[in-house]
């Protein structure tokens, strides 16, 4: 029997028509000291289920029980961390750590009671912290104190409910190296909730995958051995397989086949501002270097004199070709991709696109950013068709609508077109921001980490999307992004950026994958890993500010 059982557990929230079953015959048993990851896609009711662990939610059917007792409600027990971290903004470190020790043992003297909360506070890495108040701390910080505050109650059992998921991704794998840590130190159990496939592979025991339907889905035993080295790991072949093996069970149940269309794109011709006489000189004259970067730099001014971001960026692409720039934060990578936009002006060098200069912005040149910035009160259709009469000057309203709705129902919005913004997911915001791109019939698509605000399950279906969609179009493409699956699945070269200030091209990698490209085809590649090996080993050295020789890229 385990710690904690689930048994025969349903979830339901409202009444009549307006009921929604969110979990169905969940049976589970969670071992003493085991680290559990409960692995799936936004609204399989992964939260819920923790909520009914920690008591913070009663089942509609079946029982929970911890120890052989029914759960009635929260308990010191079950210490759960919880995706955002509700600090006391007027407490310090120590002071948000002491309010569980308060709470667990009042009995305790000002001494045992400080020597607790500094035991806490360390473990966490905070020691040189513990007087800040929230507000001076970083993200990756203030989870340490939610971390910290969870453990000092000193519970048999750790909840985690998506703890990571706000973090950049540095400082997400080294929180996860500690909890991991910790629990190998206290030997708790542990229950994680994640939508990351390597998070779980790395600290989990076990993997249960939650199917959309709100059934338990496949388990999976992870038998690699601790310690768990994330650079290692990615020539392990117990780790590519485990990790073939969860994405293919995700994918299948998760993601939707792809978009079978049935309109066709019309035959009209897009027209960018140049002028008739030259666009007919440069037909079929410029396929090499497309796109040409040469001697850019930006640089900002400071009370302290001039600030050199980005220095000596030197980068060609020929037309069609699919780019991913790739680095730390503060890298200067979206600062050279709004430089491309024409959103940024360039300090000195140039950015030449079919043989002219990049002066201000122009829908030839079409962005998606993180944040898809629609109009809430316009439909799909309606936020995808801006700028669409500009560009097809000579379309009828028909043609234009044509291309509107071709490129909506490439992203899988036929069923949506409708419907407002303000009433869609994150991930049908990012569609239509995508179809937008695309129905613009741009020379040059510029993505700024289009799928950073997503969790990872629905940025593979994205990225699965735009993939099928650029297929088809061959539109040449720059994507900046921090993931390096996503930079090597997406791309023909991956161009990584040394650290900033001053920063510039540090190494280039040629992806010389099959194309068209399905993550899991990829994922069997014998190749793969080698390409993941590269860029993991240039990540790895920047990551503690390693600097060396630039590099000009042909």
């Amino acid at each position: 029997m385990g710690i904690l059982e689930l048994k025969n557990v349903s979830k339901s929230f409202g009444e009549g028509t307006a009921k929604t079953d969110v979990l169905k015959s969940i049976d589970l048993s969670v071992k003493e000291g085991e680290f559990l990851v409960l692995l799936g896609f936004s609204g399989t009711g992964k939260t819920t289920l923790i909520n009914l662990m920690s008591g913070l939610e009663k089942p509609t059917s079946g029982e929970v029980t911890f120890k052989g007792k029914p759960i009635t409600g929260p308990g010191p027990e079950r210490g759960v961390i919880f995706q955002s971290y509700s600090l006391m903004p007027w407490l310090t470190v120590n002071g948000n750590v002491g309010l569980a020790v308060d709470t667990m043992f009042p009995e305790l003297s000002k001494k045992e009671r400080a020597d607790k909360v500094a035991h806490y506070v360390k473990m966490v890495g905070l020691g040189h912290a513990a007087t800040r108040r929230p507000a001076e701390l970083s993200g990756g910080m203030r989870q340490r104190v939610n971390v910290a505050r969870a453990l000092a109650m000193d519970p048999e059992m750790l909840l985690l409910d998506e703890p990571l998921s706000a973090l950049d991704a540095l400082t997400r794998a080294n929180l996860a190296d500690e909890i991991v840590n910790i629990w190998e130190t206290d030997k708790k159990t542990c229950v994680l909730i994640t939508n990351d496939v390597d998070e779980a592979i790395i600290m989990g025991d076990r993997i249960i995958a939650l199917n959309p339907d709100g059934t338990l889905g496949k388990a999976f035993e992870v038998n690699i051995p601790r310690p768990r080295d994330r650079m290692e790991m990615n020539d392990s072949p117990l780790f590519k397989r485990l990790r073939a093996d969860v994405t293919k069970y995700l994918m299948d149940v998760g993601i939707e086949a792809k978009v079978e269309g049935s309109r066709t794109l019309p035959d009209v011709t897009p027209i960018h501002g140049v002028p008739v006489a030259v666009a007919e000189a440069q037909k079929g004259m410029i396929d090499r270097n497309f796109l040409d970067f040469s001697q850019l730099h930006k640089v900002y001014p400071t009370p302290k004199g001039p600030l050199t971001v980005v220095e000596d960026f030197n980068l060609k692409l020929n037309r069609g070709e699919f780019i991913s720039l790739i680095g730390h934060s503060g890298c200067g990578k979206s600062t050279v991709l709004t430089m491309a936009a024409g959103l940024n002006e360039i300090s000195k060098g140039a950015i030449r696109l079919d043989g002219r200069h990049v002066e201000g912005a122009d829908p030839e040149r079409a962005v998606v950013f993180q944040s898809p910035n629609l109009f809430p009160w316009l439909t799909a259709r309606e936020n995808c068709a801006i700028g669409v009469d500009k560009v097809y000057p000579n379309a009828s309203r028909a043609e234009k609508q044509d291309v509107v709705d071709y490129y909506l129902e490439r992203v899988g919005l036929a069923d949506a077109m409708d419907r407002p913004a303000h009433s869609m997911s994150n991930g049908m915001k990012q569609r239509v921001g995508i179809a937008r791109a695309f129905a613009l019939s741009p020379k040059l698509l510029l993505l700024d980490e289009p799928f950073g605000m997503l969790d990872s399950l629905t940025r593979w279906e994205l990225q699965e999307v735009l993939m099928e969609v650029w297929d088809r179009t061959k539109v040449t493409a720059i994507c900046v992004t921090h993931d390096v699956d996503e930079a090597i699945l997406l791309a023909d070269r991956v161009v990584m950026m040394t650290n900033g200030p001053q920063a510039t091209i540090g190494k280039i990698v040629d992806v010389d994958l099959p194309r068209p490209r399905t993550r899991q085809a990829l994922l069997e590649h014998p190749d793969y890993y080698n390409f993941r090996s590269e860029v993991l080993d240039f990540l790895e050295e920047y990551e503690h500010g390693s600097t060396s020789k630039k590099k000009d890229a042909a």
